[in-house]
């Protein structure tokens, strides 16, 4: 899995004292004003269906194990711990804007960020963190404006177009321009392997229309969707210019010894997740 992630012309594999993380290569143009990351599964000291570099405190683990492994992918993006702002997610489109008042929440003190799977900011030294294991990450960066998101979407969220209202956020509420964005889709469950029954299409259909292009039907039952692909068309439909988006184009479960996927370890697994902040 390695060599495929070295060969990937749209990510950055990195192996920093045994933490394995990716960047994205758009992102990464502009290291002088972000760091950003999206953890593997390898590099901590969890055990069991968590090891090892297990992000999640709601997974089968314990906490000090956890507390390591954000110490550990901290240092190696050049983060503070306390700067960790965490989300809450409950796959719906709402986002949050964030500032210094918010550093800390959700891992060193108690969050009142309820409800939310994005998270937004304008300010140095506040690092956004999303979890996932197989739903889609989605890290925004308005090099201009100087605005970071990230935003979780699963299928629900892809649904509802969380990607859509991440970028009408930033335009809102900090002033960006759409052709401005950049985006990065990150390793997430892939066509390959993201099989669903009717009433998941039917959803799909009757908000988002003219799917068909990004769905394969394997039985009378059961087809699979292209999630990074529908994305993909949102954030177009917002603006984004095409060469903007950075596809990873990698499939959790089909990289399962390198990702934690919910369902490729049959929902015994840990969490991973994309880190953003602005220097």
């Amino acid at each position: 899995m390695k060599e495929i992630l070295k060969n990937n012309p749209n990510i950055i594999y990195n192996s920093i004292s045994g933490v394995e993380f990716i960047q994205f290569n758009n992102l990464k143009k502009y290291e002088n004003i972000l760091t950003h990351g999206f953890t593997t599964r390898i590099g901590g000291v969890s055990e069991g269906e968590c090891a090892t570099l297990n992000m999640g405190f709601n997974r089968k683990d314990i906490r000090e194990n956890i507390i390591e492994n954000y110490n550990r992918i901290t240092k190696a993006l050049n983060i503070d711990i306390s700067n960790l702002v965490f989300s809450n997610q409950v796959h719906d489109k709402k986002i949050k804007l964030v500032d210094e008042n918010d550093r800390g929440k959700g891992i060193l003190k108690e969050s009142d960020i309820k409800g939310y799977d994005g998270l937004i900011t304008d300010k140095r030294g506040v690092a956004l963190v999303t979890f996932y294991a197989d739903c889609v990450p989605l890290l925004f960066l308005d090099p201009v404006k100087r605005v970071i998101a990230t935003s979780h979407s699963g299928w629900r969220s892809t649904v509802r177009e969380i990607g859509k209202e991440t970028v009408i956020t930033m335009n809102k509420e900090y002033g960006c321009k759409s052709e401005d964005i950049l985006a990065a889709v990150g390793p997430s469950i892939g066509k390959c392997c993201f099989e669903v029954g009717n009433e998941v299409y039917e959803e799909f259909d009757a908000r988002l229309g003219d799917i068909d292009g990004y769905c394969e039907r394997i039985s009378d039952e059961k087809l699979k969707i292209n999630l990074q692909g529908i994305i993909k068309r949102t954030l177009l439909q917002s603006g984004l210019s095409e060469e903007n988006i950075c596809m990873s184009d990698i499939c959790t479960k089909c990289n399962n010894d390198t990702f934690f996927s919910h369902r490729g370890d049959m929902g015994k697994t840990g969490s991973l997740a994309a880190i953003m902040q602005l220097l």
